[in-house]
């Protein structure tokens, strides 16, 4: 993990519930809850502007906070938010506590690389991220930024499996009962056209040459029955 911990410094909240929570946001606090770690948990508000830049400056899910509560720092991870549906204003944020051997999971994001030696990506293919991201468990102090997907070597229809990641150490998939796949090599649109009109092609000829097999097929039957009763 190269990031470096977000600080933030927040307030306890000594009343809690519904009115108390719409008094902060319009003094520009969001109400927040650290948790976990066999302690009670707290209840604090922090401010809306540096809350709001931790957020959108990315990482922000898998970045270690410091949460420095009245002079008391806690070292906490972001596991969830809300947001309002309306002004997309942030509500409510919780955090688990971390310690020395706290395990979590994550959503990590993928990377491509080496996409110029794949040569299905030199024909015109495209990669199709099955997965944006990969859940994973790890140490919460050694969380990956990001994990490497390389295409050398990939062909059209070709796919990168978690078993080809090269995970860092401590880090294990969060899904272990198969091999899923995260990211293939596409054929581009309009490759694949040219083969569905192929295909609509073959298939009225076909459909042509079995309506004139019919049509004959008719005409010699009457032709028979016709002589049949002129015997």
């Amino acid at each position: 993990m190269s990031q470096e911990a977000t600080v933030l410094k927040a307030q306890l909240r000594d009343r809690v519930g519904k009115g108390a929570a719409r008094e902060l946001r319009r003094n520009s606090m969001v109400p927040a809850v650290i948790y976990g770690d066999k302690k009670d948990p707290l209840a604090i508000a922090l401010p809306y502007k540096e809350l709001a830049m931790a957020l959108h400056g990315g990482g922000f899910m898998t970045t270690i906070a410091n949460i420095d509560v009245d002079g008391t720092k806690h070292s906490v991870l972001p596991r969830d938010y809300q947001l309002d549906p309306v002004r997309d204003f942030i509500e409510h944020v919780d955090f688990l506590r971390v310690g020395k051997n706290t395990n979590v999971t994550v959503a990590i994001p993928v990377h491509v690389i080496n996409e110029e030696e794949s040569p299905g990506l030199k024909r015109g293919g495209v990669v199709n991220m099955v997965r944006h991201e990969v859940e994973v468990n790890c140490p919460a102090d050694s969380i990956p930024d990001y994990l490497e997907i390389d295409m050398t070597g990939l062909d059209i229809g070709d796919g990168v499996h978690i078993s080809a990641v090269r995970l860092p150490e401590g880090v294990t998939p969060a899904i272990t009962d198969r091999d899923f796949t995260i990211a293939t090599v596409a054929a581009p649109a309009a490759l694949t056209a040219e083969e569905d009109a192929g295909e609509t092609e073959d298939t009225d000829v076909e459909t042509e040459v079995i309506g004139e097999e019919s049509e004959d097929g008719e005409g010699e039957e009457g032709s028979g029955e016709g002589d049949a009763k002129e015997e």
